[in-house]
């Protein structure tokens, strides 16, 4: 079957979309088209968290029950116009060049290659050494679910705040709750942040060894939560915010208020905490973007935990 094409032009730039009929979430035949639609809706809120950040693609070219690749270096086949920063990678003992979404072109010529899910780092590509926030990573290991990590989240929250930081939650759009400690902060780099977050993810470990887990060895995370502290380092990506999920349905890693969470917690209802793609369009044009605050929240983390 012969390609179908379509040249479209978005703030000056010309592309050309392929495929827009073809259904990359067969559970709710959802399209080509309805992706690009999405990122092209959902970009005035999740543009300023991509902003010059280093960009690891996640591509489903024929949807989310055929084979996926990871692609950091940035395709040869890109437009000239799209952004690049070279970054060294020890592993690879090179440069690679990662691409940087930072306007809405872009973004619609990734969604065109079915990057479904977006990937950033916590630091910026001028200062990739240097995270402007600290992540932690509610993983739950089954039978627990996001009810238990809602109940994690909270206790987390508690022990970040008797240390003087303000943190936001988000569901991942997979199955887990994310906590995000913005920093924003000049000279703050992986070497501070990583033991810090390790630190934190110990010590809930020790406060309730019933529920929380603070390794990654899957023996031990049975009905248990993970804090997975390791995404602090310079080599990890977490999912951007209102990025779609390559999940059976297109689901979204949203932002969710503490209140929302405590409610989780306290009646185990996952439904409300579940965004499609659809449901988070409504959401943001009801809320704005509750994740806004990670921007711009400056905070110093302290010299020890208490």
């Amino acid at each position: 079957m012969a390609q179908t094409k379509v040249e479209v032009e978005v703030e000056g730039r010309r592309l050309v979309l392929s495929n827009l009929d073809k259904v990359l979430y067969p559970a709710a035949h959802f399209t080509k088209a309805e992706v690009i639609d999405y990122y092209t809706r959902v970009a005035p809120v999740l543009l300023p968290h991509l902003k010059d950040r280093p960009l690891t693609l996640k591509r489903y070219p024929n949807g989310v029950d055929a084979p996926f690749f990871y692609e950091k270096q940035a395709p040869s086949h890109r437009p000239p116009w799209v952004k690049t920063v070279a970054i060294y990678s020890d592993s690879n003992d090179r440069d690679i060049d990662y691409v940087v979404c930072n306007d809405l072109p872009t973004l619609v010529w990734l969604a065109n290659l079915a990057d479904l899910e977006l990937h950033t780092t916590m630091a910026k590509a001028k200062t990739p050494h240097q995270p402007t926030m600290v992540v932690f990573d509610l993983d739950p290991g089954p039978p627990a679910n996001l009810h238990q990590c809602c109940v994690v989240g909270l206790r987390l929250r508690e022990l970040l705040r008797d240390n003087g930081l303000d943190s936001y939650a988000k569901v991942s759009g997979s199955k887990g709750l994310q906590v995000y400690v913005p920093l924003n902060a000049p000279r703050v780099t992986y070497d501070v942040t990583t033991p810090f977050a390790k630190e934190v993810a110990v010590r809930m470990e020790k406060d309730d060894p019933a529920l929380v887990v603070s390794k990654q060895k899957k023996e031990l995370r049975v009905g248990k939560v993970l804090v997975d502290w390791s995404q602090n380092v310079d080599s990890k990506t977490t999912v951007c915010v209102y990025s779609l999920r390559a999940r059976e349905r297109p689901t979204v890693a949203m932002p969710v208020t503490w209140d929302e969470v405590a409610e989780c917690a306290d009646s185990g209802d996952l439904r409300p905490m579940t965004f499609e793609a659809g449901e988070a369009l409504d959401r943001v044009a009801e809320a704005g973007d509750l994740f806004a605050p990670v921007l711009t929240t400056k905070q110093k983390l302290p010299a020890t935990l208490r």
